[in-house]
């Protein structure tokens, strides 16, 4: 089975559940992240879609989804149509959606951010540490109480600690969180401070591309998938002198917690 056959285009889940008066939006995304690689689509798997978008079908609604499902070559064949056009990652959608209300215009000035002064010292323990607000940890990377290296390699700790039991890491980006920690210390010990998220460990979610680094989207068609781009989003907090310690999961095309990998679990449903 190779990855042309394999691949589950969302747009024809959208399209068949359209097509048989599906009204549950959920519906698609739900059998996308159900059926993974699968090749045939099963009635088990579109009872177990349905469970996760709230909609039942009866017999002949279940066999009527199926024969369009699993039409012979046709949706594939329109797929390979589709990716002759090869638009990449950068061309927009052909959507416009703009939230401005009709007359109101949206103030253009830049204001700075103005951050309140907090007084923190070191905890006594890691675990105190790691689960600082944000307003603390840039408190403490800015006045050199601590290093980004030291809280990077904490937080990369206890991801490996404990993602046995959460499964929520896809991809642990170890090294270039430690290259990115590195230039932090450096940075700061200069006298170089770029903001409250200088030297500031996250993760991403595995939807947003980063450069060198996997991008999966949960699925199993692209779990081995590197785009050669980066984000916006990744951009601008890599910019502001962040650290990006792991790609974690939000499940199969964010739908549900189910991913290639298995269940991501809470923290307090383990």
């Amino acid at each position: 089975m190779d990855d042309q056959q394999r691949a589950i285009n969302r747009r024809r889940f959208i399209e068949c559940c359209a097509g048989a008066g599906v009204a549950s939006p959920l519906m698609p995304g739900a059998l996308a992240a159900v059926a993974q690689d699968a090749v045939t689509i099963t009635t088990d798997m579109i009872q177990a879609a349905g469970k996760i978008a709230g909609v039942s079908f009866t017999r002949d609604e279940q066999e009527r989804l199926l024969d369009k499902l699993n039409a012979p070559r046709g949706y594939l064949a329109g797929f390979e149509r589709l990716r002759t056009a090869n638009l990449g990652n950068s061309s927009q959608p052909a959507i416009v959606f703009n939230p401005v209300p009709p007359g109101k215009k949206l103030p253009t000035e830049r204001r700075p951010l103005r951050r309140q002064k907090v007084e923190v010292s070191m905890p006594a323990s890691d675990a105190a540490l790691a689960f600082l607000p944000l307003t603390h940890l840039a408190r403490l990377v800015e006045t050199r109480q601590i290093k980004p290296t030291e809280l990077t390699k904490l937080y990369l700790a206890r991801l490996k600690q404990y993602d046995p039991r959460l499964h929520c890491v896809v991809n642990l980006t170890e090294d270039l969180a430690l290259r990115q920690a590195k230039q932090a210390d450096e940075e700061i010990a200069a006298g170089t401070y770029r903001g409250p998220l200088h030297g500031i460990p996250f993760g991403l979610k595995d939807l947003l591309a980063v450069r060198g680094v996997k991008t999966t989207w949960g699925m199993s068609p692209f779990k081995d998938r590197v785009i050669d781009a980066d984000a916006t989003v990744y951009s601008r907090l890599a910019g502001a002198g962040a650290i990006l310690v792991a790609k974690l999961s939000t499940g199969a095309l964010a739908v549900t917690a189910q991913w290639f990998g298995g269940l991501t679990r809470n923290p307090w449903n383990v």
